[in-house]
């Protein structure tokens, strides 16, 4: 579930400056991590990755705030290195990932909260329900020349997963989710004449 934060990850992408105004973004999925974190029996923290993530961002650097985000996590890509859990948190008891594939985030509303911070508000789609969330953005980094143009950010956000109707296991797996996103973002490569 926290994966589903990783769309959120996207959206700190926007926060980049200094490139020419409004210049489209690809998120990059091979170094882009979204984790989650839940309480187990309320004794203990189990954690868990999103491998497959992908998504655009519009980013004005001119007026950050005109930037948008749009983020795709592939929900059956779920990671918490155990396969049985793997399994369940697939089943129609947690992500239904057979009925509800992708977990998505779209932006509604960037803010600038300081120097290099944002707060991203936008919707977020987990199992066909669909909630407002706000992800806590450090970032972006300036850009570098290295495998292309690149930035770095880092977002992060808190969840109730019973707000997107995952109920299973009360009391077993805690209700609030923490959701942790660090990423790249790569200007796409100029098209081939």
């Amino acid at each position: 579930m926290k994966k589903f934060f990783a769309a959120g990850s996207l959206a700190v992408v926007m926060a980049m400056p200094a490139v020419a105004a409004t210049t489209a973004w690809n998120l990059d999925p091979n170094h882009t991590n979204a984790q989650f974190f839940v309480k187990h029996l309320g004794i203990s923290t189990v954690q868990g990755d999103f491998t497959k993530v992908t998504g655009t961002v519009m980013l004005d650097d001119q007026d950050i705030t005109k930037s948008s985000v749009n983020v795709t996590i592939d929900a059956t890509s779920i990671d918490t290195r155990v396969q049985r859990r793997d399994d369940d948190l697939k089943s129609e008891h947690f992500l239904n990932v057979a009925k509800f594939p992708d977990i998505t985030f779209q932006s509604t509303k960037v803010a600038k909260t300081g120097d290099n911070t944002l707060q991203v508000t936008g919707n977020l789609t987990i199992r066909g329900v669909t909630k407002e969330v706000t992800l806590d953005v450090t970032g972006p980094t300036a850009p570098i020349t290295a495998m292309g143009v690149r930035r770095g950010f880092s977002a992060t956000t808190k969840i109730n997963r019973q707000d997107f109707g995952v109920s299973a296991d009360p009391g077993m797996v805690g209700d609030e989710l923490t959701i942790l996103i660090d990423g790249e973002m790569a200007l796409p490569p100029p098209p081939k004449q």
